[in-house]
C-alpha cells in the first residue's frame, strides 16, 4: 500500500482526488499549442492554394465568357431588330405604302421580338454558365437537373394555360397577325387592338368596354385593318324602273365622289355598278362596289347611300318601300277613303250589336244564399 504513491507520482498522475465538473477551469492553450495549429494551417493552404488558384481562375474564365458572349448576342439580336425596323426603300410613299408598312407598328412588334429573344439568349447563356460553377465546385450535378426536369414537368402542367397563352402571344407578334391600332375580330370579341402582350390581347368594343382575350383561347383572327376593305351597298328599285338610267344615275354619284375630298382618298378604287344582284316579280337589286381603305368601308357605305338617294329623288327614280318624291305621296290614294263611316241610324238591339256589346262580369252570389 505504501508503494502506490510513488507509482501515481512516476506515471504523472496527482493524487489528490479530481475535481467536480463544476470547479473545471477553461484549458488556456499554450504556445506550443497555437504553433502546431498555425503550422498545421499553414501546411493545408500550401497543399490545396494550387487548387484554389485554379478553380477560381476556372470560374473567372466562364464568368467572363459568359457576359461576352451574352453581349455580343444582344447587340447582334439589337442589329437584327434595328434592320426588321427599318422602312423598305421600294416601297411607295403614298396612302397604301403608308399603311401596308407602318413605322410605328413595325417599331412595336420589332421592339416585342427583340425582348423576348434578348431575355432567352440570356436565360440559357447564364443558366449554363451557373451550371458550370457549379461543376467547378464539385457538385453533383444530376440531382439538380433530375430535381429542376421534375419541377418543369410539373408546372408544365399545372400552368399549361399560361405556356399555350405565352407561346400563342409569341408566334402571334413573330407572324405579325395584328398590331395596335388594326380592329380584328378574335371571335370571342372584336374591337380595336390597343396592346398586345405576350399573354393577354386588350381590345377596345364599339361602346367603349375594354376586352382582356388571352392569346390562347384565340382559335382565329379577322383582321379588317390589313390590306383593304369592300364597301358595298345594294340599291333597291321598282322592276319598272329603266336599268339603263338607273345606272347612269349611279355612275354620276361614283364619279362625283371619286373626285372630291376627303372620298379619294379613302377609295383605294373606283366606284363600281357591278349590275343586277337579284329580280324579283315587283323590285330588282342594283350592286354598287368599291374598295376603300381598311376600317373605312362603312363610312363609304354611308356616304355612298346618302348621295345614292338624293340623285334618285332628282332623277325621280322610285325605290322599294315608298314613294320618292313629293308629288308621288300626294298622288297616292287614301287607303282609308273606301272605309264608311257607322251609320247613326244602326240598330242597337240588333244581334250583331250584341254581339259587340262588352259583356258585363257576373258577380258570384253569396255564401248565405
Amino acid at each position: 500500500m505504501s508503494s502506490l504513491p510513488a507509482v501515481l507520482l512516476a506515471a504523472g498522475a496527482s493524487p489528490t482526488p479530481s475535481p467536480s465538473p463544476s470547479d473545471t477551469a477553461p484549458a488556456v492553450p499554450s504556445f506550443q499549442d497555437a504553433q502546431e495549429s498555425a503550422t498545421n494551417a499553414a501546411s493545408w493552404v500550401e497543399q490545396n492554394w494550387s487548387t484554389w488558384l485554379a478553380m477560381g481562375l476556372q470560374i473567372l474564365l466562364i464568368v467572363v465568357i459568359a457576359v461576352a458572349l451574352r453581349a455580343v448576342v444582344r447587340r447582334a439580336i439589337t442589329k437584327l431588330i434595328d434592320r426588321m425596323g427599318r422602312i423598305p426603300q421600294g416601297t411607295d410613299g403614298g396612302s397604301l405604302g403608308g399603311l401596308l408598312v407602318n413605322a410605328e407598328r413595325r417599331r412595336q412588334r420589332s421592339a416585342a421580338i427583340g425582348s423576348v429573344l434578348r431575355s432567352v439568349a440570356s436565360f440559357l447563356i447564364l443558366g449554363t454558365a451557373a451550371l458550370m460553377v457549379l461543376g467547378t465546385f464539385k457538385i453533383n450535378l444530376a440531382p439538380l437537373l433530375a430535381s429542376a426536369g421534375v419541377a418543369g414537368v410539373a408546372i408544365g402542367f399545372g400552368a399549361r394555360n399560361l405556356v399555350t397563352d405565352f407561346l400563342s402571344g409569341v408566334f402571334m407578334i413573330l407572324e405579325d397577325q395584328y398590331g395596335v391600332g388594326d380592329v380584328i375580330d378574335a371571335g370571342v370579341a372584336t374591337g380595336e387592338v390597343i396592346e398586345v402582350g405576350l399573354r393577354v390581347t386588350k381590345l377596345r368594343g364599339a361602346d367603349g368596354e375594354i376586352w382582356y382575350v388571352r392569346n390562347g383561347e384565340v382559335k382565329r383572327i379577322g383582321n379588317l385593318s390589313q390590306g383593304w376593305a369592300t364597301a358595298g351597298v345594294d340599291v333597291t328599285v321598282k322592276a319598272s324602273e329603266d336599268l339603263d338610267r338607273v345606272k347612269a344615275t349611279l355612275d354620276d354619284v361614283a364619279e362625283h365622289l371619286s373626285k372630291e375630298e376627303p372620298w379619294n382618298e379613302l377609295l383605294w378604287g373606283p366606284v363600281e355598278v357591278l349590275g343586277l344582284d337579284s329580280v324579283l316579280i315587283d323590285s330588282m337589286v342594283v350592286r354598287v362596289s368599291a374598295r376603300t381603305m381598311p376600317g373605312k368601308a362603312l363610312t363609304v357605305e354611308r356616304e355612298l347611300r346618302w348621295r345614292i338617294k338624293r340623285a334618285f329623288d332628282r332623277a325621280s327614280i322610285r325605290i322599294v318601300g315608298g314613294a320618292t318624291s313629293v308629288e308621288d305621296a300626294e298622288d297616292a290614294p287614301d287607303p282609308t277613303a273606301s272605309v264608311a263611316a257607322p251609320s247613326a241610324f244602326s240598330n242597337a238591339d240588333s244581334p250583331q250589336a250584341a254581339a259587340t256589346a262588352p259583356v258585363t262580369p257576373q258577380r258570384p252570389a253569396s255564401p248565405g244564399k
